[in-house]
């Protein structure tokens, strides 16, 4: 049986760069999600990197996303008088719907901030 060739007994390339540089290159193979030297290897192979998404981020979308249902779920038993929101009068709607448009407009701004990054 032959042994499996890998790139841990090959011969490393070595790239000078000063600190600076150094730290763009790390700030860009951490955006993509990669070690350093997965990305100089993909890079200079020629790949195109993809970032990944921020976690945080996405976290908060699906916050908003929750607020969203439960604001729709109200309005839902209100349009089918249950007796639960018998009392909701019509500012009390109008109220919910500014915060269900106020809510899709955050959900607008927070997909915006994770698409441009």
């Amino acid at each position: 049986m032959q042994a499996k060739t890998t790139r841990k007994g090959s011969t490393p390339i070595k790239v000078y760069c000063l600190p600076d540089e150094r730290a763009a290159v790390q700030a860009n193979a951490d955006a993509a999600g990669l070690s350093l030297s997965t990305y100089l290897l993909r890079v200079g192979m020629g790949y195109e990197i993809q970032g990944i998404l921020d976690h945080g981020r996405v976290h908060d979308l699906a916050k908003v996303n929750g607020d969203l249902g439960r604001l729709g779920g109200l309005l839902k038993l209100w349009l089918t008088n249950d007796a639960r929101v018998a009392d909701f009068t019509p500012a009390t709607i109008r109220a919910l719907l500014g915060k269900i448009e106020a809510t899709q407009d955050e959900l607008r701004r927070v997909m915006t901030e994770v698409v441009q990054g």
